[in-house]
């Protein structure tokens, strides 16, 4: 007779179970999992109402998450501090409480007004806690009349608590799982975009200059040979002339070959190519400052990155800001490298549409865009008159050798 009392027993202890488990990944809402655990952690332990209190981690707080009704209203309501009132206490100590009857006898026992606790006598509280051993919450059972709790209620509860512990934390595994997922879509369209609007820009330099001067080169030559023996004189300047658009679109073609890969990264590295830009570009037009390190080695995209930044900023303070000294810095800080574009020219207001440079991925939001496209952070501060700054820093990154 008892071996088959303690056949039922554990038989109602997987059935249990399994409507616990059942329950608890019937949905990947939360709100829903709360609801329906609530349910049945009343019915099975013979409760007349459950709360569900998770931590709030950044405030430092138990919040009521989840309620009986008719207690739905006081959700958000009611928090506790660590160590405040019964649920603070089993929080604190991650242990469970059972209070057959009059719990507001116990010391530790705090009245909130939205729970109502004058109407309920009997208790059992236990601590939610993660696999990794992280607090999560806590869950609550109250009775009105005179209850003993068993120590199967006790295990039921703690099981719960155990399992919907975990449930939370897959849902934030899941959720920050669909954050970076939604990152990286984002960063691949942001990559794309950027890819286009270069062979875009490409495309339109070759149009105005190369095709037009290969154009008029294919004029010159048929004029050429109409007069080659009528008239060598126009002939031979004909030729001189199509000589000269040959260079100028050989030109052209150098100027489009190097924006697509500037080849001084390549022959003489960041540093080096950064100091040639700037001497290139600005010489004799303004004071140059350059205060430039030979950092160690970098990504290739990275150092793209950095010269093509350094190259847009460039080329608006030469274009649009009218300054009479630039400093170029580059140097490696704890973990990171930082570049520096520096002018004491006329300024703007950070974030006007009269700043400098069209908002495309060669303007300033082009040079946020690939900043965070190898993970750094691009600031720009600008005041009319007093010139601007702008802050490139990269976090640093291991080099793989191949071996």
């Amino acid at each position: 007779m008892s071996d088959q009392r303690d056949r039922s027993s554990v038989e109602a202890e997987n059935r249990l179970l399994h409507r616990a488990i059942e329950t608890i990944t019937s949905s990947l809402e939360m709100d829903a999992v709360f609801e329906a655990t609530i349910e049945l952690v009343t019915e099975t332990t013979g409760g007349d109402v459950c709360f569900l209190f998770l931590w709030d981690a950044p405030n430092h707080r138990l919040a009521l998450r989840a309620a009986s009704a008719p207690f739905n209203d006081a959700v958000g309501k009611v928090q506790l501090e660590l160590g405040e009132g019964i649920s603070g206490w089993v929080a604190e100590h991650r242990e469970v409480v059972v209070i057959p009857k009059d719990k507001w006898a116990d010391s530790r026992w705090k009245y909130f007004p939205e729970l109502r606790g004058e109407l309920f006598t009997s208790m059992l509280s236990v601590p939610m806690v993660s696999g990794s051993g992280e607090l999560v919450g806590v869950f609550n059972v109250h009775s009105r009349g005179r209850h003993v709790f068993s120590e199967s209620d006790v295990d039921v509860l703690s099981l719960v608590a155990s399992l919907i512990a975990r449930a939370i934390e897959n849902a934030d595994l899941f959720r920050a799982l669909a954050e970076k997922e939604e990152t990286l879509q984002q960063l691949v369209r942001r990559t794309i975009d950027a890819q286009e609007e270069e062979r875009r820009r490409l495309a339109t330099e070759i149009h105005d200059g190369v095709t037009q001067q290969l154009i008029s080169i294919w004029y010159r030559l048929q004029a050429c040979g109409t007069s080659l023996r009528a008239n060598p004189e126009r002939a031979e300047r004909e030729l001189a002339t199509a000589r000269e658009l040959v260079d100028a679109a050989l030109g052209e073609a150098r100027v489009a070959i190097y924006d697509l890969r500037p080849s001084m990264l390549d022959d003489l590295g960041l540093a080096p190519s950064l100091r040639t830009l700037a001497f290139q570009q600005l010489e004799g037009e303004v004071e140059i400052e350059l205060e430039v390190e030979d950092v160690e080695s970098l990504p290739s995209h990275h150092e793209v990155a950095l010269y093509r930044i350094a190259q847009e900023a460039v080329t608006n303070i030469r274009k649009h800001a009218d300054a009479s000294r630039v400093t170029l810095v580059l140097r490696e800080e704890t973990g990171s490298v930082v570049l520096l574009v520096r002018d004491d020219g006329r300024g703007f207001l950070t974030g006007s549409p009269y700043a400098p440079g069209p908002a495309t991925s060669f303007g300033l939001t082009g040079m946020s865009e690939r900043a965070a496209l190898i993970g750094g952070s691009l600031t720009v501060r600008s005041t009319p008159g007093e010139g601007t700054v702008l802050e490139l820093r990269i976090p640093r990154q291991p080099v793989e050798v191949a071996g």
